[in-house]
């Protein structure tokens, strides 16, 4: 290496040493200012919250979070502070409840930092208690209770580092997206392989809220817009048809003008087809319940994923949570018949099928007014590719939306039938509260059983080694041992029993790797077992023999080995071992199985 390479490396030492960690540069930032800095406590308030007093240039940490919120619990009836889980490293998962009056109301539930890094609703949520608490806006919850979770993702809150989020503008001191067993929390609802996600699923299905929002911070290219949010699918490849028009309509246009009236630009959260070349239009599609977002989809809650705008300053970006949330609050108080009667009719629904895979569909759903941000190309002297260099204005471009189409499909069963040995997958359905009964004897049926051929391990994602293969499905006649379980789809979570139990769904057990078992080879006779018998078969049958050589001759590859020879020969056995691994748990297509 060059002596300027060396020279350059010390100096970037000097200055870290000497002024701090430096951020990664950015596009240049966009000029803004909005109604809602009126919101930000002047410095000598008592309850000015950590990241004001910072002037949003740090957020508090666990302990000081939880510190200032304790003090506001004790100076305010309508606040109080519970505990709903501990994280993998021994820290308590706690809510705040903002709730009016002596019976509890409907609940709005929103996280923070499921992604630790991505912190602003906690901040904004910090503002919008205190001043829901002290400072006049108590009837946001005078016909909703409102739990908040400031911080989800407690364990990678605290690795917090000035080289976390490096595409983010602010905070200096994020935490990680991961959680301290590096497990990415938004891709574990399905799974369920986190203590985090464990308590989270508990708290749901004990609160059971009218709204489920879930904060985060966007990455992706630079655009005009600094709070965006989305529902399942984009809201147009959703399973929950009723929640969706909800979200659809009255939510947002609820939400959007109360975001407007702060001074902040509200949009669908929008994802490029193709970073490099950004007019080209954005991208929508389907997704599977390892998400917040599409598992709220599939249990029937009314779920929003919130992105504000990672390329916006902290500051900007916590007070757009903070209108978003409060959006949130009023909208679904104004619309609770309204909501609640969608949720009713998504979990009285009974579809009877269900898309397993979709693919890209390149006609445009849709054509749609964007405000971008103007970038030029050139070539990287680092990359040597076309790269793209954002010039810090705003231009109005027109931009086509490009889908998905279904391509695959299943049609629901009746039941599943699952072995009282797939201890973890019954432990699974007990998280996601998914009914089921248990049959005290043994029960002959009559079930769709399925195969798998070429059952194979996939790379490792989210800390998981994923599973795939092609399915084969055949009726078979099976006894279901005494403690199995019968689990119906006619139930409020039939849909999102599915999704975990039809093994071709893209976030079914099969596809998480519950059943690594059906990649592991099987067993095989011995030499001294083989080899007596094959001789055997081959002295007793000259029909056999015949055949035997007549594939050894139109197979030399195989019959120069002599293990192939003797497989040959013992799939005419009883000890055949060919058949294809089976997926454990049976499908009740009719309304009776029994025979």
């Amino acid at each position: 290496m060059t002596g300027r390479f060396w020279i350059g490396l010390a100096a970037m030492a000097w200055s870290v040493a000497a002024h701090g960690a430096e951020r990664a540069p950015l596009p240049p930032e966009l000029p803004w200012q909005g109604a809602s800095e009126a919101l930000v406590a002047a410095s000598d308030d008592p309850w000015i919250t950590p990241a004001e007093r910072e002037g949003f240039r740090l957020t508090p940490s666990y302990a000081e979070t939880r510190a200032w919120l304790e003090r506001l619990a004790a100076a305010s009836p309508l606040v109080s502070l519970h505990s709903f889980g501990t994280s993998a490293e021994g820290r308590e998962l706690y809510y705040v409840k903002i709730a009016s009056g002596p019976q509890p109301k409907p609940v709005v539930l929103v996280q923070a930092g499921i992604h630790a890094h991505e912190i602003d609703g906690k901040d904004a949520g910090l503002m919008l208690v205190r001043d829901i608490a002290l400072r006049g806006k108590d009837e946001l919850v005078s016909a909703v209770d409102w739990v908040f979770v400031p911080i989800y993702n407690v364990d990678g809150h605290e690795r917090a580092s000035p080289y976390n989020g490096p595409h983010l503008r602010g905070p200096e001191n994020p935490g990680t997206r991961n959680t301290a067993q590096g497990v990415n929390l938004n891709r574990d609802y399905a799974k369920a392989d986190a203590p985090e996600t464990r308590a989270m699923l508990r708290l749901l299905q004990e609160l059971d809220p009218v709204l489920y929002m879930d904060i985060h911070v966007t990455d992706g290219f630079d655009h005009g817009y600094d709070v965006t949010y989305t529902y399942a699918g984009w809201g147009r490849y959703a399973q929950s048809e009723a929640i969706t028009n909800w979200l659809n309509g009255a939510f947002q246009s609820g939400v959007d003008a109360h975001v407007r009236e702060a001074g902040h630009n509200p949009h669908f959260y929008p994802a490029a087809i193709d970073p490099t070349d950004i007019t080209k239009g954005l991208r929508v599609s389907a997704e599977g319940p390892r998400y917040s977002t599409d598992y709220g989809d599939y249990a029937r809650i009314p779920t929003v994923l919130v992105e504000m705008h990672n390329l916006k300053p902290y500051r900007q970006r916590v007070l757009g949570a903070y209108a978003m949330i409060e959006g949130a609050l009023l909208t679904t108080a104004r619309n609770l018949p309204a909501v609640t009667a969608a949720i009713a009719a998504d979990r009285a629904a009974r579809p009877e099928t269900l898309v397993v895979r979709w693919e890209r569909d390149d006609t445009p759903l849709e054509v749609i007014p964007f405000t971008g941000v103007a970038y030029e190309t050139y070539t990287s002297p680092a990359s040597g590719a076309e790269e793209v260099r954002y010039l810090g204005r705003t231009e109005e471009w027109q931009m086509p939306v490009i889908g998905q189409r279904p391509v695959a499909s299943v049609t629901l069963p009746a039941a599943w039938w699952v072995p009282p040995a797939e201890t973890a997958v019954i432990a699974l359905l007990d998280l996601h509260g998914i009914a089921y009964e248990r049959i005290a004897s043994p029960r002959a049926l009559l079930l769709d059983m399925v195969q798998v051929a070429g059952a194979r391990l996939e790379t490792v994602y989210d800390t998981r080694v994923r599973m795939a293969g092609e399915t084969v499905h055949q009726m078979r006649s099976v006894t279901m041992p005494a403690g199995s379980l019968r689990v119906p789809y006619d139930q409020p979570r039939g849909l999102l029993a599915a999704a975990l139990l039809e093994p071709e769904a893209v976030d079914s057990v099969f596809a998480w790797g519950f059943f690594h078992r059906l990649a592991e080879p099987r067993g095989s006779l011995e030499r001294y077992n083989a080899l007596p018998m094959a001789e055997a078969i081959l002295a007793a049958d000259a029909e056999l023999e015949r055949t035997f050589m007549t594939w050894l001759a139109d197979n030399p590859e195989q019959a120069a080995n002599p293990q192939a020879r003797l497989d040959w020969l013992l799939t005419r056995t009883p000890y055949d071992n060919t058949d294809l691994p089976a997926y454990p748990i049976g499908r009740e297509l009719g309304p009776s199985a029994d025979r």
